[in-house]
């Protein structure tokens, strides 16, 4: 049986999660059988909980909002990094610091869920820790400077101050995620490493300039790709930043120098096994703030979600242990 409340200064009730769908993840993985499945364990389990399920793109930020308004405190987000994502971002924004937020896997890549043991083929466990796991804060990052969801309507205004929980990327990522988005019967790792090797000889590189707390220039010049990382993996599995942690209150820098396509062979090779940062194309910083700069307004990725800026400098900062997640007992 789940306890009768987490801690907290105004206690949570673990009993009545809100639970939100969104079937659309891992390409339509979430759909009416796997959300029944999913029901059917939280009614074994959780048996007070309530849900929605999103209808269209962007429908989290509603589902969630009225859930807030409406008492609930424990939210759960059934999906991938791309709602886990959105839906950590209203809670974060809500001005409630006692919200606690829980995850189901059921996307493509799941990368943030690696960190808590969180899989898309072990749904009952994940559901047992809902209900039995324990509360545990960790620290999230933020986009400072604005920018837009590409795909949203053009009349929409520039977001400042998107969460993340994972990373934002830059350059090769970006068009890795792209290619992606027309391989409709891969997921996961598969998925990553297909778009990038159709990248891998054509992507033209990026100019970056990086500057952080600790002075500026930290990379200039050429380079593959950018990550600044809250948490280790992206793509499926790639421990881009191995030494990253979500608890560190500091951001983790990979970047990537461009080089030709015989090395990039090479380096994707050795990012796939996180060996890539002893190479000297490698650039590694960490830090609480980063600001890149670029030639013109980038695109960049939010916990693989394609953005585009709405100026040529993209700024991000860590918020220490700014969210309260539901983990497993033993994490």
């Amino acid at each position: 049986m789940p306890p009768a409340s987490f801690w907290g200064p105004h206690m949570v009730d673990a009993t009545r999660p809100f639970v939100l769908f969104n079937p659309a993840a891992g390409r339509g993985r979430s759909g009416l059988k796997r959300i029944n499945m999913f029901l059917e364990l939280l009614g074994q389990h959780l048996p007070k909980f309530e849900y929605a399920v999103t209808e269209k793109p962007g429908h989290e930020a509603t589902l969630v909002d009225q859930a807030i308004q409406d008492g609930f405190s424990f939210i759960v987000a059934v999906g991938g990094d791309g709602t886990w994502s959105n839906v950590a971002d209203r809670l974060l924004r809500s001005g409630k610091p006692d919200l606690v937020f829980g995850m189901l896997a059921s996307g493509t890549g799941n990368d943030f869920g690696r960190n808590f043991q969180i899989a898309v083929d072990k749904a009952a466990e994940g559901v047992l820790s809902l209900a039995g796991g324990k509360v545990t804060r960790v620290d999230v990052g933020r986009v400072v400077t604005p920018g837009t969801p590409v795909g949203l309507a053009p009349d929409n205004p520039p977001i400042a101050g998107r969460h993340f929980l994972n990373l934002v990327g830059f350059g090769f990522d970006v068009a890795c995620i792209e290619t992606a988005a027309d391989a409709l019967f891969l997921r996961g790792e598969l998925l990553y490493k297909t778009a990038a090797l159709k990248n891998i000889f054509g992507f033209p590189g990026v100019d970056i300039g990086l500057e952080g707390e600790m002075g500026p220039e930290l990379i200039d010049g050429r380079h593959l790709m950018l990550t600044i990382s809250n948490g280790p993996f992206f793509g499926g599995s790639f421990p881009i930043a191995p030494n990253a942690r979500l608890d560190d209150a500091l951001l983790d820098v990979c970047a990537i120098r461009d080089a030709g396509p015989l090395k990039r062979i090479q380096l994707f090779g050795l990012a796939a096994k996180g060996k890539h940062v002893g190479s000297s194309f490698v650039t590694e910083k960490t830090g609480s703030t980063f600001r890149a700069t670029f030639s013109q307004a980038p695109k960049y990725e939010v916990d693989g979600e394609v953005w585009q800026a709405a100026g040529p400098e993209v700024a991000v900062e860590v918020l220490p242990k700014a969210l309260n997640i539901i983990a497993p007992s033993n994490f």
